[in-house]
């Protein structure tokens, strides 16, 4: 072997032992959890040392690998991490035996699953006619934990006072509440900017503040305050379940029959632990509202059902949720299932009348599981709706898009572009007293057609000051069909009288860039006409109209209006070779008078008679109505004008 062979398989084996060291060093760092900066000392020690090139590059080769590796152990460990915290905090939810230790796992969840760098909960003293701080994660000055705020001073005094949230992206330039001395100081100590507070409640009764803040300038999302008023409820309940539990233990100590009523209660009380444990597992393995029902029916021992807040009792449903407990209905107890003071439905326990408090507790508990599942679910559907809206967007709006992408963007959400569809114009009737329910009337609106358009397999999207609707046409089913129903059923969700126009039927509605956007337009135009006329709350497709129909329709069916306007007319003619058409246009001719038609037609009277009276069987006994005559004469205008033109001889 030559010397230029042999320094080259030296160099050779020099870069693969190089590497190799290089990769033993990064992974010592990895193996003992080294800090980020520990990553730039291996390539500034090889140059100090004087290594050779090849080691360098190495070093520098292997460093943003190694620093990947680590990036990604620390994104595993701090899943791993929160997946601890949310399960240790469900199980002390679920024992509810110290408060003091609920309380803490509650702020820190909080804190958690809002992102923020501090959260704190105080409580109200009674005695002393303010509130103070009980529970504070992530707070580093002294002051602040010792704060207590007067009733109406700063945003938490201000939430105690009014048992409202209240949000603040700056909070030193915002001048909706009261800002005191010893207040501001202690948050400026802890350095904080937003600041979000939502009430801790017992019936009518404000007994504290959850809040969560920022360090620097935030805007709290709505779905964000309603989760964190949900963990507030949770904090409330657990704070009257530990006043229940002393309670308890103060009663047992005074009354004589302490053993009894220890046994009648720990009975109940294992029931609650049991149905604590179950609901938890149910929120970690992401179970669903009815399961819920179904968890909490076998642990009381009765049947527990879901159901919409339209369906259930309106008054004990509104004071359930007024009172923030159960409330006995007959032989039913109702709870109201909300958040953020959203009523989302209710848990209703049938024919149980007698109920031990700590039961009923155990089904309001239950209801505030159901309440963050359900905004849980309504996040997926608002997914969903966006998708969806999307899609509708593109086919109305784009001329270029591919049809196979469309078609199968459409396949995803259970929708067939290729099948007919109806394009459907809807608006929400009513006026608004200003630009906020304006603004919160479409929103229901849209989300109503969103979950009409899901269930249906259609698409939904809000446009033009309404919603535009994509909805299949089932076989035996006209466009009017589809208008008056959903129509009918928009109105029921959004509790106001919704007007919609709608489309001629349509198909293959990706292979037609212009198919969406023209059967929109009709749609439109059948709305407008439907408002003008006096019809809000109705549904209509330009059929319904008459002659007017041919102005609404996209593609002026003019043989179409003939047909259903005189056609049995020009049918029984061609069967039978008379000539009613003949007679109906010389009798409109002759003002309706028979005697003038029979000098027109040069017949007997009764001839015309005899005619006119098949023609009212033929077409209805309302056939010479001011509305259907002149139909029937438009018809018969068109009739001529679309026949051939007699050949010239």
């Amino acid at each position: 072997m030559s010397s230029d062979h042999v320094q080259q398989a030296e160099r050779s084996a020099g870069t693969e032992a190089s590497a190799a060291s290089a990769e033993t060093t990064y992974l010592e760092l990895l193996a003992r959890g080294a800090s980020a900066e520990a990553y730039e000392q291996p390539v500034l020690l090889a140059r100090a040392e004087g290594r050779p090139a090849e080691w360098i590059a190495a070093l520098q080769q292997a460093k943003p690998l190694a620093l990947r590796v680590r990036s990604e152990l620390e994104g595993r460990r701090r899943r791993e991490a929160e997946l601890s915290a949310l399960f240790e905090t469900a199980h002390d939810l679920a024992g509810l035996r110290d408060l003091d230790a609920v309380l803490r796992a509650i702020v820190q969840r909080a804190r958690s699953l809002l992102g923020t760098d501090v959260a704190y909960l105080s409580l109200n003293d009674p005695a002393r006619g303010d509130t103070y701080m009980r529970v504070t994660e992530g707070s580093v000055a002294a002051r602040f934990q010792q704060l207590r705020l007067g009733m109406g001073e700063g945003l938490g005094g201000l939430v105690a006072q009014t048992a409202r949230p209240y949000v603040t992206d700056d909070y030193f330039k915002d001048e909706r509440f009261r800002h005191t001395l010893t207040i501001d100081a202690g948050v400026r100590d802890e350095g904080l900017v937003a600041i979000l507070g939502v009430p801790l409640t017992l019936g009518h009764h404000v007994i504290g503040v959850l809040f969560a803040a920022d360090r620097r300038a935030r805007v709290f999302e709505r779905e964000q305050i309603a989760l964190l008023g949900s963990f507030a409820a949770l904090a409330a309940a657990a704070i009257d379940t530990a006043n229940l539990l002393t309670e308890t233990r103060s009663a047992l100590s005074e009354l004589e029959r302490a053993n009894e009523i220890i046994r009648d209660r720990s009975g109940v009380i294992e029931r609650a632990s049991d149905v604590h444990d179950r609901l938890a597992e149910l929120v970690l393995r992401g179970g669903g509202v009815h399961d819920v029902a179904a968890a909490v029916s076998e642990v009381l021992d009765g049947t527990v059902e879901f159901t919409e807040a339209a369906a259930a009792p309106a008054e004990p449903l509104e004071a359930s949720r007024a009172e923030g407990h159960a409330v006995r209905h007959e032989d039913d107890w109702i709870a109201a299932v909300a958040a953020g003071g959203e009523l989302l439905g209710a848990l209703v326990l049938r024919g149980h009348p007698g109920l031990d408090p700590v039961d009923q507790r155990t089904l309001e508990r239950a209801a505030m599981v159901t309440s963050l599942l359900l905004l849980a679910r309504r996040s997926a559907a608002e997914a969903e709706q966006r998708v969806r809206g999307e899609l509708l967007d593109d086919l109305l709006d784009a001329r270029d898009r591919d049809p196979r992408l469309l078609r199968e963007r459409a396949a995803r959400l259970h929708a067939d572009l290729e099948s007919a569809h109806v394009v459907l114009a809807a608006r929400i009737e009513g006026d608004a007293a200003d630009a906020d329910q304006e603004a919160d009337a479409r929103r229901r609106l849209a989300a109503a057609a969103s979950h009409l358009a899901a269930t249906r397999h259609g698409l939904a999207s809000a446009r033009d000051g309404g919603t535009v609707l994509l909805l299949p046409l089932h076989p035996g089913a006209t466009a009017t069909d589809v208008a008056r129903r959903a129509a009918r059923q928009l109105g029921t969700a959004v509790h106001a009288p919704v007007t919609v126009g709608a489309s001629a039927p349509a198909a293959d509605l990706a292979a037609q860039p212009h198919a969406v956007a023209t059967a929109y337009a009709e749609a439109r135009r059948c709305l407008d006409a439907l408002r003008l006329l006096g019809r809000t709350g109705d549904g209509a497709a330009a059929q319904d109209f008459g002659f007017l129909g041919l102005l609404l329709a996209g593609d002026r069916d003019i043989p179409g209006f003939v047909a259903q306007t005189i056609g049995e007319v020009a049918e029984y003619d061609a069967r039978r070779g008379t000539e009613l058409l003949r007679t109906l246009d010389a009798y409109f001719a002759c003002g309706m008078s028979p005697a003038r038609t029979k000098d027109e037609l040069h017949v007997h009277v009764n001839t015309v008679a005899q005619r006119l009276d098949r023609v009212g069987r033929l077409l209805g006994d309302d056939w010479q109505s001011p509305a259907r005559a002149l139909e029937i004469q438009l018809a018969l205008l068109l009739h001529r004008l679309s026949a051939p033109a007699p050949a010239q001889h």
